[in-house]
């Protein structure tokens, strides 16, 4: 049964994961009807979301490679300005030094690099919390509430710009990390939370929900660095194991056929409606929460 339950998990988790939903907060809720504990604490549910990560790379490869390319390309210009830095102090000349940050792929790389600095630190300082928080039907509950107000709040104030990579500023970029993190809790919306903070950072809608994706890649998978150590757990056995693995390829799988349409959702239905969505489960979540 448990097989079934986590193929059912992997495809909410596909279709829910780059909608400004919540995917980790329907995940806690519905594993706790299902009876699904975390003994192993949150290795399932990070292996759903790498499924989700793979299919990214999958569809976006060639936006990707470019990114990866910039980055490559910067840390290789900063040698060479270090060099060339060593070389006029010991010679006396001066002469001239790269730039390190050009075009778009070099700039969303950068800016991409700025934001994971407090997702990274957020998320480890949260884990624990967030362990907790996945136990609880309050705390997604909640979660979801939030995250309807952000929402709802960035679309009645009709927050967007014209800002694309080129025009985006690196404090934005820390601004909307800062919002990734957060969003370890359950119900928190990590789209939802990252795309609000760059719509109201001017951020044009196509551009922050790209940015909100590729900024997706790194924070899962350093999430399931950190919980990679849960394989060797005494509750894991190896069925247990290949099953996590069969639903990480099953919600790359779906991932592959759904996320350009959720996307596409996100980049054109109005924010409002999602907060609506929050707000009925988020509601519903409570009410039985204090019912049962």
């Amino acid at each position: 049964m448990i097989v079934v339950y986590l193929i059912f998990l992997a495809v909410i988790q596909a279709v829910t994961e780059f909608l400004p939903v919540s995917s980790l907060g329907h995940l806690c809720i519905l594993e706790q009807y299902m009876g699904i504990g975390h003994e192993t604490e949150l290795l399932s549910e990070t292996m759903l979301h790498l499924g989700s990560a793979a299919a990214i790379i999958f569809l976006f490869r060639k936006d990707l490679k470019k990114i990866g390319l910039g980055l490559l390309g910067m840390f290789m210009d900063m040698i060479g300005n270090l060099n060339l830095y060593i070389h006029n102090k010991k010679t006396g000349e001066s002469l001239g030094y790269a730039r390190i940050v050009t075009g778009t792929y070099r700039k969303t790389g950068a800016l991409l690099v700025i934001s994971m600095i407090p997702t990274a630190l957020l998320g480890l300082t949260g884990k624990r919390l967030a362990l907790l928080g996945a136990d609880s039907q309050i705390v997604p509950g909640i979660g979801f509430l939030l995250t309807g107000v952000f929402l709802l709040v960035t679309d009645l104030n009709k927050s967007g710009g014209k800002k694309g990579p080129r025009e985006a500023s690196y404090d934005s970029a820390m601004w909307i990390g800062i919002c990734q993190g957060i969003a370890v809790f359950p119900g928190i919306s990590r789209m939802g939370f990252t795309l609000c903070a760059a719509l109201l950072c001017g951020y044009n809608r196509k551009f922050a929900v790209r940015f909100s994706v590729f900024m997706s890649l790194p924070a899962i998978i350093g999430a399931f660095f950190t919980e990679i150590g849960n394989f060797g757990a005494s509750e894991m056995t190896a069925g247990l194991g290949f099953t996590y693995v069969f639903a990480m390829i099953i919600a790359g799988f779906a991932g592959c056929l759904v996320i350009r349409n959720t996307i596409a959702m996100t980049q054109n239905i109005k924010l409002r409606y999602f907060a609506y969505y929050s707000f009925i489960v988020g509601i519903i979540t409570l009410a039985l929460n204090f019912a049962l």
